[in-house]
């Protein structure tokens, strides 16, 4: 059974992820660069509210960008298409839904000089310097700047357009990890703030979710900073419902009052219809 989200965080800063990859649509590659910054937008306090997969075709990218230009998205992460191959097409797509065109980036041309450089060094390339598949990862859309890549050729990019910051990041998982890990720290405390995140969770031994479905709706609207979702699920062989409790603040403190108050609204409207509280895990938070 699929999760039900009762109540959107309206306050979460909205991210949109599109991952571009013939690869990935063909079933060859498994995309988890999607779930991964899903998992670390939730974490930083934000919401991912779309997810898209497109081919390598400009076109199609160009839509998207303009779609998520266009819903007023704080963050749109683009994945894949970096690289120097012709069908690495996921910045001339950023360019043509931003109406920015490509412009040799002089910053990123040294990072991508300087990084061949060193594959050289190291043996992975049989030659050093610049060439035009090599130049072509230093062709940015006007007004964008690059991201050091401390693991691959293709640095990262971000282009700030409106009050959209468009991050397009490689398609290599360990490379995404990096540039995340190591280069976007001033960006993610822009976009999310210095925030606190936390989740606590409760477990009821029940088959049939719609048994307190009135029980979770009452509470999402008497506490509105806190979002609540439920899942059904087995433990063991017994089936459950898991009851998920989240919320942002400016510190620990304010969330985890938030977290209680809603937690012993459900607590005793579940005990109220006649079920058990099976568990409750500890909260888990992010931020601080």
């Amino acid at each position: 059974m699929p999760e039900r989200p009762l109540l959107p965080n309206a306050a979460a800063p909205a991210v949109e992820i599109l991952a571009a990859g013939d690869e990935v649509l063909n079933g060859d590659v498994l995309d988890t660069n999607t779930h991964e910054l899903c998992v670390l937008v939730t974490g930083l306090g934000g919401q991912v509210r779309r997810t898209t997969t497109v081919r390598d075709d400009v076109e199609s990218i160009a839509h998207e960008v303009r779609a998520a230009l266009a819903r007023r998205a704080v963050l749109l992460f683009t994945v894949g298409g970096l690289g120097p191959t012709g069908d690495d097409r996921t910045l001339e797509g950023v360019a043509l839904g931003a109406g920015r065109p490509l412009r040799l980036h002089a910053s990123a041309e040294r990072m991508v000089a300087a990084r061949y450089e060193e594959f050289h060094a190291r043996g992975f390339v049989p030659f050093a310097g610049m060439n035009e598949a090599r130049r072509k990862m230093a062709r940015l859309p006007r007004g964008a700047v690059p991201v050091d890549n401390p693991v691959g050729g293709a640095p990262g990019v971000v282009l700030e357009i409106g009050g959209t910051a468009v991050v397009s990041l490689p398609g290599v998982p360990g490379e995404l990890r990096a540039i995340v890990r190591d280069s976007l720290d001033e960006l993610f405390a822009r976009v999310f703030g210095v925030a606190h995140y936390e989740e606590r969770a409760l477990v009821v031994e029940l088959q049939d979710e719609s048994a307190i479905a009135d029980v979770l709706r009452a509470a999402a609207a008497a506490h509105p900073a806190v979002y609540v979702k439920s899942r059904a699920k087995v433990i063991g062989s017994t089936p459950a419902i898991r009851i998920t409790l989240s919320a942002r603040g400016p510190d620990a403190a304010t969330v985890g009052g938030l977290l209680e108050a809603a937690a012993a609204e459900v607590a005793g409207g579940v005990t109220a219809a006649g079920f058990g509280i099976a568990a409750e895990t500890a909260a888990t938070g992010t931020g601080d």
